[in-house]
């Protein structure tokens, strides 16, 4: 997968295909809301699965009900590129079936 750096109209482009995504500063970034903190650290369990197939990793923060990520792409100079949103598609996919929102 590509790793250069996505221009600004690109990662504006892919965040529309993604709710609840947003740039912030140098990284693409979202909180989940979940209906307990055992979820949030069940779905933390999940996305560290993901990242490691993907081998691409972001940072993750557990909260009582929360778990929020961000995510750019360290060998591109901390850009964000499309190997974040492959990771963020991924993670939108099973956010579902933990409850999230």
């Amino acid at each position: 997968m590509a790793t250069k750096p996505l221009s600004q109209k690109e990662i504006e482009d892919r965040l529309r295909e993604l709710p609840g995504w947003a740039l912030e500063e140098d990284r693409i970034a979202r909180t989940y809301r979940l209906g307990s903190h055992l979820a949030a650290a069940a779905m933390v369990v999940h996305v560290a699965q993901i990242q490691d197939e993907l081998d691409h990793h972001a940072e993750l923060v557990l909260g009582h009900r929360t778990l929020a990520l961000s995510v750019n792409t360290h060998s591109a100079g901390e850009a964000v590129t499309e190997k974040d949103f492959h990771l963020a598609r991924r993670v939108e996919e099973i956010a579902a079936g933990h409850g999230a929102d």
